[in-house]
C-alpha cells in the first residue's frame, strides 16, 4: 500500500500507510465519519442502504457503491455505522457478500448489545474475516471535530493494528478489553443519556410549574454536585419545545434503551428505571416524535405548557 502524509486535527497519518476502508451505513453520524477518514488521507469507499445518503459523500471524493459487495471487495476494512445487528446480518452476512469477506476486518462501531457483538465476533471469524467494535460516545459536532470518545473491544494486537485509524475519530481511543467489553460500556452510557435527560425534565417541569425563573433552578443546579452538561446542552430545546434537526433522533434512544434493558436483565441486574425511561421514549414515538431530538420526552413529562 502507499504511504501518505496527511493531517486531520488529531488525526495524523504522516508515514502511515494509507488505507483503502468501506464504511456502510452514512446516516447522520456515518457520513461525517467517512469525511474524516478521507481528509486523513484514505481512500473511502461507502455504501448506505438509502443511496441518495452518498450524493454529498461523493461529491467530496468518497466512492460511492449501490451495492455493499463492491465496497467490500474494494477495501481493507469496513468501518459499520448501521442501525443494529439485524441490520448488519443483512448488509453483510448475505449470500453474495460471505464469500469475499475474507481477510477483511470489521470494525463495528453503531450501538448494539454486548451478547449480538461477541455472536457476529463468532460469525464473522468462521468467515476468516477479524472483527472488533468500536462504539462510539457523542453526537455530530464531536464527530467533525475528531473528539467522539472511542471505546473498543478487541484483542490487544488488533486494537494496535486498527489504532490509528480509530484515531480519526478519537484523539485517544480507549482498549475497554475483549469483544463484548466496549458493547456494554456503550449501553451504560446511553442508558445514563436517556436517564439523565428523563430526571431532568422532570425537575425543570416542577420548577415551571411553580412559577420559579429557570435561570434561578439552573444558578443552583450549575454550582451543585448534581450538574451534568447535557443539561444546558437540552436546556433550551426543551423551553422552547423544538426538537428538529437532531444530533440523536429518539427513535434511536428507544432502541438503546431497550437493549440496556435487555442486557441487563441478562446480568441480573433490576432494570425497573430504565425500562421506565424506555416507556417514556416510546411514547414520544408514538406521539410523532421518532425523528425528533430525544430531549424531546420532555413532551410526555410535562405535556402542559408551564403557566404564565
Amino acid at each position: 500500500m502507499e504511504k501518505g502524509t496527511s493531517v486531520c486535527g488529531k488525526c495524523r497519518f504522516t508515514g502511515e500507510k494509507v488505507l483503502k476502508i468501506g464504511l456502510i451505513g452514512t446516516g447522520l453520524m456515518g457520513g461525517t465519519m467517512a469525511l474524516r477518514l478521507l481528509t486523513a488521507g484514505h481512500q473511502v469507499w461507502a455504501y448506505n442502504r438509502t443511496a441518495g445518503r452518498l450524493k454529498p459523500l461523493a461529491l467530496a471524493g468518497v466512492t460511492p457503491s449501490s451495492q455493499a459487495v463492491t465496497v467490500v471487495q474494494a477495501v481493507d476494512a469496513l468501518v459499520l455505522m448501521l442501525t443494529d445487528a439485524a441490520a448488519i446480518r443483512s448488509v453483510l452476512l448475505s449470500d453474495e457478500v460471505k464469500p469475499v469477506l475474507e481477510g477483511r476486518t470489521i470494525i463495528q462501531m453503531g450501538t448494539i448489545s454486548s451478547q449480538d457483538s461477541c455472536a457476529l465476533s463468532q460469525e464473522f471469524q468462521s468467515l476468516s474475516a477479524d472483527y472488533l467494535e468500536a462504539p462510539v460516545l457523542g453526537s455530530i459536532p464531536e464527530a467533525k471535530s475528531g473528539k467522539l470518545i472511542v471505546m473498543v473491544g478487541a484483542t490487544p494486537e488488533h486494537f494496535m493494528q486498527w489504532l490509528p485509524v480509530l484515531r480519526c475519530f478519537s484523539a485517544e481511543p480507549l482498549h475497554v478489553g475483549p469483544v463484548g467489553s466496549a458493547a456494554a460500556l456503550k449501553l451504560a452510557m446511553n442508558q445514563l443519556i436517556g436517564t439523565l435527560t428523563a430526571a431532568f425534565a422532570q425537575s425543570l417541569s416542577l420548577i415551571q410549574r411553580h412559577g420559579i425563573p429557570v435561570s434561578t433552578f439552573m444558578q443552583v443546579v450549575r454550582n451543585s454536585a448534581l450538574y451534568a452538561p447535557t443539561y444546558d446542552k437540552k436546556l433550551d430545546r426543551m423551553i422552547s419545545r423544538k426538537f428538529a434537526d437532531p444530533n440523536f433522533p429518539a427513535k434511536h434512544l428507544l432502541k438503546d434503551m431497550g437493549l440496556f434493558v435487555e442486557t441487563a436483565e441478562l446480568a441480573g441486574i433490576d432494570t425497573s428505571l430504565a425500562d421506565q425511561v424506555r416507556q417514556l421514549v416510546q411514547l414520544a414515538v408514538e406521539q410523532g416524535l421518532a425523528d425528533a431530538d430525544y430531549s424531546s420526552l420532555y413532551n410526555i413529562i410535562n405535556p402542559v405548557a408551564p403557566p404564565e
